[in-house]
């Protein structure tokens, strides 16, 4: 299944095979759907997913998939992007690598980068209230925008990095979720689509292969070998395409 999208004011070609429609996306949807109309309130989902691994697209495909189905429940979709720490912040702040002090700029992207007090005091608040600000990146002002978004619907599904990250803090997450996806990828691939995206915004090459090896795949590695286990997990394939892999649809 084909089909164009905005997405961080780009256009996108999704395409998506049409088994991996009917057999993953639609029974995961109207899955959430039973699970939302059971429990009577707003349903967290969690989709956790290294960089690079076609979360923002995706979770665009299912909203799009949810809202053209009368028979599915509609779904809301966010990023955790939204909670980086502002750029002032990373700028006036030091981190300690390999025994030298850096910006935290350096680092941004890595879970010190974002603000997980605020990021766990919104997910309090989108589970207890009707309506509510969400923040959103934005790739041009480099810099979260507070209330981008409004969130009022029954499923609220919210990617990002390191939404599992069985880490100090960032563990506790897990218990803001109602159901959570995984993704898995082969690090190989996941560093071809790094690189590509780098040059495509204008990176001279060798400056994004020092880039996306300095400070992308650390962050691929950390969310690949230490993250929890969804409650289902799926795998980019070398296509751009998902296949499951263990766990169970809900």
């Amino acid at each position: 299944m084909k089909r164009k999208m905005e997405i961080n004011g780009l256009t996108i070609e999704a395409n998506y095979p049409d088994e991996t429609v009917e057999t993953i996306f639609l029974p995961l949807l109207a899955g959430l759907g039973r699970m939302q109309r059971e429990l009577g309130r707003r349903l967290i989902v969690f989709l956790a997913a290294p960089p690079a691994t076609g979360k923002s697209t995706l979770v665009k495909f299912l909203t799009e998939l949810a809202e053209e189905r009368p028979e599915l429940t509609p779904v809301t979709a966010v990023g955790m992007d939204g909670f980086h720490h502002y750029q002032e912040y990373l700028l006036s702040h030091t981190i300690v690598r390999d025994g030298k002090e850096l910006p935290m700029t350096h680092v941004k992207g890595a879970p010190i980068s974002y603000d997980l007090a605020a990021f766990k005091e919104r997910l309090s608040q989108v589970r207890t209230r009707q309506k509510c600000p969400w923040p959103e990146y934005s790739r041009k002002l480099h810099d979260p925008v507070d209330g981008a978004v409004l969130i009022e619907g029954d499923i609220v599904l919210i990617e990002g990095n390191y939404l599992l990250l069985d880490e100090e803090g960032w563990r506790e997450l897990k218990a803001y979720a109602d159901y959570t996806i995984r993704i898995l990828a082969q690090e190989q691939n996941v560093r071809d689509r790094l690189l590509w995206r780098r040059v495509s915004n204008g990176v001279a090459r060798e400056e994004a292969e020092y880039m996306v090896e300095g400070s992308d795949l650390p962050n691929v590695r950390l969310c690949m070998e230490r993250s929890m286990e969804g409650d289902v997990t799926l795998r980019l394939t070398e296509h751009g395409a998902y296949e499951y892999v263990a766990g169970r649809l809900p």
